[in-house]
Order: C-alpha cells, then sequence, then structure tokens
C-alpha cells in the first residue's frame, strides 16, 4: 500500500506579489528552483488566460529549470493552455473547469455532462505522454465518470474539508475517504488540493494513505511570510509522513 504522498507546491502567489508592482521581483524562476531545493516533491503552476499571476512565458522559463516533477493546471477549454502544455509537456496536467473570470477554483468537472468532451482532451495529451489528473468533487458518480473518460488520477477539490474541518473533521472528512476509496476500486490515482494548510493536511493524509500528492500554494506561501520558505515546505512534508 502507498504511503508516501507527494507534495507539490503551488507558486502562483509569487507571480501575483511580482505583478502587483512590475518587475521581476519575487523572481518566480527562482521560486521554482528554491522549492525543489528546500525538499518540494513537484511544481505546480495555474496560468489563466488573463496571466494575472502565473504567465505563460513564466511557464516556459520553469520548465527548462525543473528537475523534479511539474504540473500545470488549468482550463483546457482555452486552445491556449493545450497548445502550451504540448509545448512544455509537463509530467502531469490537472484539468479544471475554471470560467473565464473566475478569482479561484471553486468546483469540480461534471464527468458525465462533459465526459465525451473530455474523453477527447485527455486522449490529447496522453498520446504526448502527459499524465492526466482532472479536478472533482468527492461525490462518487463523479468519479465513476472520471475513470470513463480515460484519466490516470483525479485531483479531489478539499475546500468542502478544509471549510468543515474545524466544526467536525470527521464528517468533513467522509466522503473524501469514500470518493478515494472508489478511484482507488477503478485504477485511478489520486491527488488533492485547495485550502490544504498545517491545520487540516495531516487528518486528510492519516485518512487517505494512498494519497499520491497533494497541492498546496496559498497557505504554504502565507506561512512562509512568518516561518521562512525553506521551513514552511518542511514543516508541510512533515504533515505528510
Amino acid at each position: 500500500m502507498k504511503s508516501t504522498t507527494s507534495l507539490s507546491v503551488n507558486i502562483n502567489k509569487f507571480a501575483t506579489l511580482r505583478n502587483s508592482r512590475g518587475g521581476n521581483n519575487p523572481d518566480v524562476v527562482k521560486a521554482a528552483i528554491d522549492a525543489q531545493r528546500f525538499g518540494a516533491d513537484g511544481i505546480t503552476v495555474h496560468p489563466r488566460p488573463d496571466e494575472r499571476h502565473i504567465r505563460y512565458n513564466d511557464v516556459r522559463e520553469i520548465n527548462k529549470i525543473i528537475n523534479t516533477e511539474f504540473n500545470i493546471e488549468g482550463n483546457c477549454s482555452e486552445q491556449k493552455f493545450v497548445d502550451m502544455v504540448l509545448e512544455v509537456k509537463p509530467h502531469q496536467v490537472t484539468l479544471v473547469p475554471d470560467a473565464l473570470d473566475q478569482l479561484t477554483s471553486d468546483h469540480g468537472w461534471d464527468t458525465i455532462k462533459h465526459k465525451d468532451y473530455l474523453r477527447e482532451i485527455i486522449e490529447i495529451f496522453k498520446r504526448a505522454g502527459i499524465r492526466v489528473s482532472l479536478f472533482v468533487d468527492p461525490i462518487i458518480e463523479m468519479v465513476e465518470g472520471a475513470a470513463e473518460t480515460g484519466t490516470d488520477r483525479i485531483e479531489l477539490y478539499t475546500e468542502g474539508y478544509a471549510k468543515e474541518y474545524l466544526q467536525n473533521k470527521i464528517q468533513a472528512i467522509r466522503p473524501y475517504v469514500s470518493a478515494a476509496a472508489k478511484a482507488i476500486e477503478l485504477g485511478l490515482g489520486v491527488n488533492a488540493g485547495h485550502d490544504l494548510d498545517l491545520q487540516n493536511l495531516q487528518y486528510l493524509k492519516q485518512n487517505l494513505p494512498r494519497l499520491d500528492e497533494v497541492s498546496i500554494g496559498h497557505a504554504l506561501i502565507s506561512d512562509a511570510l512568518y516561518l521562512g520558505y525553506e521551513n514552511s515546505i518542511q514543516l508541510y512534508k512533515r504533515q505528510l509522513q
């Protein structure tokens, strides 16, 4: 049984800070290099059409220096995104059903309604040798639908878990345990992400022992302001042990 869960650090917030002032401070490429040096198992970026944080050129520049796993998230309905992923050929592409003006990801795919479309786009990425993960809510039917698309993994959208964790963590984790178990039964890998932090991460890991990867950005970078970047990465990795 798999017990090791990889930590992929989402560096979008470095780009948000850079873009707010102009110039190249902080340097997003250096943020990726340092995350690797500080022990991250992977780097995640999520370019959006308006490039309000990570820019498409950032993705290309990071790809030149990456020596750990590279995960690119985004909306595959944008041809620009599809073309860029096929050009860069990351280890993994995570498909997220974002609207064009969406502040942040807030729901998973309806894998039943969009099954035919997802099958087609997933096949394009897999033919290029790219592992595919689908962003889904912790709903059994959505996991079953994902399995029919040909995806390699799902990424469980964990905002619901994070919101309920402090009130009732047993109830909060229950749908995620069921969804992960169904995914594993169907031969899918399981990733997770959104609003995971130092308070709720360990409990998630304890209850999803075969969790392949978590992608964490906002909370980790926020913690880094107080605790330091290297220390924060190591603290998050300890929660996954």
